[in-house]
């Protein structure tokens, strides 16, 4: 895919390429055989505002259509050709947990986030996750990022995800009817956007902790304006007799494999 549509230049006064610099062709071709590195995009991001232009515009739509093609497909199957806050934010939600600070979002102790080197998102999970007034919105939520053994926490698990339209879906609907408001402080970690508390609006269904397999009153989640959410909840633990019990159905699923 080579880029034809020229788009005009927004360098900063510090700027050191003024008198020229690299096309979006060949800029494009290079994090082509790069594998579209999140690293790399984030370090030319860096360099000066038409670079950090690029990124936004381009390099992280790649990197978002490489990372999870199936899912952007989705996401853009209305004809848009954008996403909902942006493809910085959306390559950031797709790579990273963003953990929790003391007094943030969630009452809980300070877990620093992290990237995350792949993570599963399933829109058959995200319908677990939308009130049964909802379950045509169209919500991808990732497994939980397990972070185990926070002293009387327990096992907590972080989660996060993303809307499809969600300016016009049910569930955004749903919100501004119960009249929910806003985090007066607290912004989400991908795009800086608003937050509504989906707790505060009496919007988490119980089939959610149960995808999760979460303690049912311990799972928390807020979603943005722009449709990315951001959760957390504490994980039940196994027992000695699940342990036991997974053994076994892994041996007798290899014995089956080994005929």
């Amino acid at each position: 895919m080579i880029l034809t549509k020229q788009y005009r230049c927004v360098h900063s006064a510090s700027c050191q390429c003024t008198k020229g610099h690299l096309s979006e062709d060949v800029i494009f071709l290079v994090f082509q055989q790069l594998n579209w590195n999140p690293k790399l995009i984030a370090t030319l991001s860096c360099v000066c505002k038409w670079f950090d232009d690029l990124a936004k515009r381009v390099l992280w739509k790649e990197f978002c259509r490489t990372r999870a093609p199936k899912m952007m497909v989705d996401l853009q199957s209305n004809g848009s050709h954008s996403i909902d806050g942006n493809w910085r934010a959306l390559g950031k939600l797709l790579i990273y947990c963003s953990g929790c600070k003391k007094g943030g979002l969630f009452s809980c102790n300070q877990i620093p986030g992290h990237f995350v080197y792949r993570t599963r998102f399933s829109r058959t999970s995200g319908k677990s996750f939308l009130m049964p007034q909802c379950r045509t919105d169209v919500l991808y939520v990732s497994d939980p990022c397990e972070h185990l053994d926070h002293g009387e926490e327990g096992d907590i698990g972080f989660f996060r995800g993303v809307f499809k339209s969600f300016s016009t879906s049910k569930s955004r609907k749903m919100l501004i009817n119960r009249g929910a408001k806003l985090h007066p402080t607290e912004v989400c970690p991908y795009c800086k956007a608003k937050l509504w508390s989906m707790l505060q609006a009496k919007m988490i269904p119980q089939s959610a902790s149960c995808r999760l397999g979460a303690f049912d009153e311990c799972i928390e989640y807020y979603v943005c304006l722009n449709g990315h959410m951001v959760g957390i909840c504490t994980l039940l633990p196994l027992s000695d007799s699940e342990e036991a019990s997974e053994l076994e159905q892994c041996l007798t699923d290899s014995q089956i494999c080994n005929g």
